[in-house]
């Protein structure tokens, strides 16, 4: 479904991401992972197109998505979620929903009966969507006021509401407790379940080891480990990246 073949992006020098290449599957819960610094960000914005490339491509279902700016890629079936949370906070939590709400196609309403929920299925649609997010009862309090772990729920829901094919969860669990993390564990496998396929970049280890099916690992913007979780966890090199060498500290 995605793949990245030999994908670089330098910053003044700086190789942010370094001949990355991989491939997710569609129905897969794929992470990537690494320390800070090395490269997962970047690489969600190379796939999502804040960023363009300085070497290498991102393919999505076949497609090069090389010259496509964000938004085009949006409709392509590719949506997201951010580390720091970028709500509407004026607007309600229903509204920010529905400014998501991308209609299959064929199927767009006008402008004024979106906004009022009154096209056909667009209020059923972004009712399911809260009820999933389970702020079905805040739906006409404002973002602003939600509590932090709503505000994450809602942040998810606005990228469902894109009808996505593939979801990038970018640090979804930051500030997260255990409880929210295993609810925000059971929300991944529900859209897996719904058919969307799930990249997860993410800090939180017992998230990734819980949730993936496999999970590539970044260091200095290159690939060094590819595997489940099991054959992830046993690697030398993931643990040098992560704690570094008894070499290195030693010296």
């Amino acid at each position: 479904m995605l793949k990245l073949d030999d994908l670089s992006k330098h910053f003044d020098g700086v190789r942010a991401v370094d001949g990355l290449s991989l491939e997710v599957d569609r129905g897969e819960i794929f992470g990537l992972i690494g320390p800070n610094g090395s490269g997962k960000s970047t690489t969600v914005n190379l796939i999502c197109g804040v960023f363009s490339a300085t070497r290498g491509k991102v393919m999505f279902d076949g497609r090069d998505l090389d010259r496509l700016p964000p938004h085009r890629r949006l409709n392509a079936g590719i949506s997201r979620t951010f580390q720091n949370i970028r709500l509407f906070g004026e607007l309600t939590v229903w509204q920010n929903v529905w400014i998501a709400r991308r209609e299959a196609p064929g199927k767009e309403a006008g402008f004024i009966r979106n906004w009022f929920g009154s096209s056909a299925g667009t209020r059923e649609a972004i009712e399911e969507i809260l009820e999933f997010a389970d702020l079905a009862g805040r739906a006409n309090d404002l973002a602003k006021n939600l509590a932090f772990g709503e505000q994450r729920r809602l942040e998810l829901a606005r990228a469902v509401a894109a009808r996505p094919d593939l979801i990038l969860l970018d640090e979804p669990a930051a500030g997260m407790n255990r409880e929210e993390v295993e609810d925000l564990r059971q929300r991944i496998l529900a859209l897996r379940h719904d058919g969307i396929t799930v990249l997860l970049v993410e800090h939180v280890m017992e998230l990734v080891m819980g949730v993936t099916d496999r999970i590539a690992v970044l260091n200095f913007g290159k690939l060094i480990a590819l595997g489940t979780p099991a054959e992830i966890q046993d690697n030398m090199a993931v643990r040098e990246a992560y704690l570094g060498s008894p070499d290195s500290e030693s010296a």
